[in-house]
């Protein structure tokens, strides 16, 4: 006779929002079980009751084989009494959500159409034809617009959409693959493409938006975009978590309209990113591995940096002085549809003012995009929470972010060991991200932005606010740069200050937050060997670190060697104007009012402004405000690029360490000496040798090479002193230097032919935006040592307890 069982199930990880109860559902048809599944806010719980053996296999396959959009973290399976119910057309129902308890559920980042809904977009049968806003259970918008859980239609920015009969029958057809698809819609039900003139943006209200497409667009809304791109116009697009400014990017047309895009977006020479139609067209514009093509064609749809190929079409102005470009290909069905009509790459940028965030409210894109669009092509689906793309390079055949945001956030990072109470982490400055940690999920925030202006500060204040509301998490510990005057170091103040009771403050110091990041990114606890690189960050001497040699740990960190400090001539406007840190390495490697015959060219350049900034050396004390003392290897890279006449003031930040590196002749296999001090590293060493190489005529190309290939030796030589000192034989490069592929591939190259293990960045960017990981990583471990230290104290004073009870008894008998 064959043994029935029923179990209760629960499933934890990414499983709502990605078919995983139509899955189930069809799991138990095929192997004939009862029982019932349903949403709640920890995930997924389900019973199934049949014979003994398909209940074995339908557990496994739950963990085996998921729909492709899920994440299965956990399968908890407890066994309850029969109900005697045998399967039958309604024996298994997929019941209502429930949205109670605490909220566990991990919510699924933005994806890609996929295959079936692209077939569907372009066939003239199909009741979806051309329809921008098509999606299944396998792909479509999540996070961007999530307002809450359980994910249902409810908690989305799709409740305003009402489905039709069509669309209704799908959703409860268990045998559709948009059966509680939950953005399901179509041009009967769904949202609306309009195209919108600026004028009537500007002063239409939300309410005269469609009449005012009516009006002023008399054909497809999508098709007058297409013809607006082709005659030069510059169009705002509204994407999944944001607005975009699109441009035609061939030609002379393309020539002229990317030109004015960058005047009107006041961006003199940062990159643009191309939109591409398919890997073919990438392949014109760019050297396509296998690695970036699945990167290219992955269910994430990243911006990708790659080496560029010649294209006189291209407009020169798409990555000025550049030899790579960020491309991406279509993410969207009204991405597809674009590039298949226009058949050309377009620049896919941004939608905002540089510096500040990107557009995503209609009425805020109306206002701050009028005075760089010609046209609006939007939508009436809200967004809920602004996303960027995510950008990636390749290092050496494994992907490396840059900007972690749409199409991974906010799938959470797993924590080497788990949160012992909920962390914020309130990341750093400059490209700024906030992690929040519930037990071994670190869920890192898209990308932000700078913390410069009050517009970004408001992104970051509500995104901080959305995660806590989303994973039900509050706070307990607050982790925070140690500079003062970062935002994100008085917002964790301020909001320590005002809970109640006060919030526990953990101050992490910037390089090891690097280094920790790299650990968590790595599932390592350390003690490792850290080389952290970067442009600046507040050392605990109070000089400005950022070339440093430590041992680092989740749980601590030593400084074993660092560059020699430097003064920063002006402070902050070193960092904008890196002919000053020229002028600052050469007075160490030459000593005051000593102007080598390789450095005329560069005085002459600035004027009177380089006896001024002399001047302004001899008499700021060193260490002042004037010109505060840096080990900074992201200031070391910006003196040689001023050097060698690659960038005197640079428009973004590290362009003049990127431009450097893209001068590199790969040829080269020279490299400068530098000299290793005790715990200095001398980086006067290599200035000096650049300056000597550039006045015998070296060409600028080979000069970029031995300089890199000079850090990589003194860099290298350093953690093998650091082994010698510790024994410890893993490092970890970590800091927005390490962005840098030359230096990062020799680097490590040059360790593992040294006996070194290395671990480098491939799931969070090396650069500030993994700060806030770092931080948590920190603080959690902070907060499991002093749990393990007291219950260590607590077992001690136990046993002390039983002694002294047993010489009690000793004593009385």
């Amino acid at each position: 006779m064959t043994t029935r069982v029923r179990v209760r199930v629960r499933v934890t990880g990414i499983v709502q929002g990605v078919g995983f109860r139509p899955f189930v559902h069809g799991l138990a048809g095929t192997l004939g079980l009862s029982g019932q599944v349903g949403n709640d806010s920890s995930g997924v719980l389900l019973e199934a009751e049949g014979d003994q053996a398909s209940v074995r296999t339908f557990l496994i396959e739950l963990v085996e084989h998921p729909p492709a959009l899920a994440v299965v973290e956990r399968v908890e399976t407890t066994e309850i009494p029969l109900t005697g119910v045998q399967a039958g057309p309604a024996a298994f129902r997929i019941m209502a959500s429930s949205a109670g308890g605490q909220r566990d559920t991990l919510i699924s980042p933005d994806t890609a159409t996929c295959a079936d809904c692209l077939a569907e977009l372009f066939d003239p049968a199909d009741r979806r034809y051309r329809y921008p806003f098509l999606n299944c259970t396998n792909c479509g918008p999540r996070f961007t617009i999530v307002t809450g859980v359980p994910y249902d239609r409810a908690a989305t920015t799709m409740a305003g959409f009402p489905m039709c009969a069509a669309c209704a029958a799908e959703y409860h057809d268990p045998a559709d693959r948009r059966f509680h698809a939950q953005p399901v819609c179509c041009p009967a039900c769904g949202p609306t493409l309009s195209l919108v003139g600026v004028e009537s943006a500007v002063a239409g209200a939300p309410a005269d938006w469609e009449s005012a497409a009516v009006a002023e667009s008399e054909s497809e809304p999508l098709l007058a975009a297409v013809a607006a791109l082709r005659t030069g116009s510059i169009v705002a697009i509204k994407g999944l978590g944001g607005f975009h400014l699109a441009t035609l990017a061939r030609g002379a047309v393309g020539e002229a309209a990317v030109a004015r895009l960058r005047a009107r977006k006041h961006r003199e020479d940062k990159p643009f990113a191309l939109l591409v139609a398919d890997l073919d067209a990438a392949r014109e514009l760019v050297a396509v591995d296998p690695v970036a093509a699945e990167l290219l064609t992955s269910r994430r749809r990243p911006i990708v940096l790659l080496p560029r190929l010649p294209d006189p079409r291209l407009a020169s102005q798409v990555a000025p002085g550049n030899d790579h470009l960020g491309v991406l290909l279509p993410y969207t069905p009204l991405h597809h549809l674009l590039a298949a009509e226009l058949a050309e790459p377009i620049v896919l940028t941004s939608g905002n003012i540089s510096d500040e965030p990107i557009a995503f409210e209609e009425r805020e894109a109306r206002a701050r995009l009028a005075p760089i669009a010609d046209l609006f092509l939007t939508h009436d689906r809200p967004i809920h929470m602004r996303t960027d793309d995510s950008v990636l390079r390749v290092l050496q055949g494994r992907p490396m972010p840059i900007r972690r945001s749409r199409g991974y956030a906010p799938e959470p990072v797993g924590l080497p060991w788990a949160a012992p109470r909920p962390v914020l982490g309130c990341g750093a400055e400059l490209k700024s991200t906030f992690c929040l940690a519930r037990g071994r999920h670190a869920f890192l925030s898209q990308h932000i932005g700078d913390l410069e202006n009050y517009p970004t500060l408001r992104s970051y204040l509500d995104g901080v606010a959305h995660f806590q509301e989303l994973f039900d998490v509050t706070p307990a510990v607050l982790a925070h740069d140690l500079h003062p005057e970062y935002l994100s170091t008085k917002f964790a103040f301020d909001r320590a200050e005002e809970a109640e009771p006060p919030l526990e403050l953990v101050g992490v110091q910037h390089h090891h937050a690097h280094l920790a990041a790299c650990l968590a990114d790595n599932g390592v606890a350390g003690p490792v060997l850290g080389v952290a690189c970067d442009g600046l960050g507040y050392g605990t001497d109070g000089t400005l670190w950022g070339g440093e040699i430590m041992v680092a740990s989740l749980v601590g960190f030593r400084r074993l060697a660092h560059l020699a400090t430097v003064p920063m001539p002006g402070g902050a406007a070193a960092i904008r104007e890196p002919w000053r840190m020229a002028a600052a390495y050469l007075r160490a490697a030459y000593g005051p009012g000593v102007c080598p015959p390789a450095a005329a060219a560069l005085a002459g350049r600035q004027g009177e402004r380089w006896e001024q900034l002399g001047a302004l050396l001899d008499a700021a004390p060193s260490g002042s405000v004037n010109a505060p003392l840096t080990s900074s290897a992201g200031r070391l890279f910006d003196a040689v690029a001023a050097l060698v006449g690659v960038r005197d003031r640079v428009n973004y930040e590290g362009q003049a360490a990127i431009e450097l590196e893209q001068r590199v002749d790969h040829a080269e296999l020279g490299g400068y000496p530098a000299r290793l001090v005790d715990d200095l590293i001398i980086g006067a060493d290599l200035v000096g040798a650049v300056a000597e190489d550039l006045a015998a005529g070296v060409d600028a190309g080979v000069v970029a090479a031995r300089f890199h290939n000079g850090v990589v030796d003194v860099l290298a030589r350093a953690c093998a002193a650091g082994r010698e000192q510790t024994g410890l034989g893993i490092v970890a490069l970590s800091g927005g230097v390490f962005q840098n592929v030359v230096l990062t591939r020799r680097l490590a190259d040059r360790l593992r032919a040294d006996g070194f293990e290395v671990l480098t960045h491939h799931r969070v960017p090396p650069n500030d935006a993994g700060i806030s990981l770092g931080q948590v990583a920190v603080a959690a471990a902070l907060d499991r040592a002093a749990l393990d230290r007291a219950a260590v104290d607590r077992a001690a004073v136990d046993r002390a307890a039983v002694d002294c009870g047993a010489m009690d008894r000793g004593a009385v008998g």
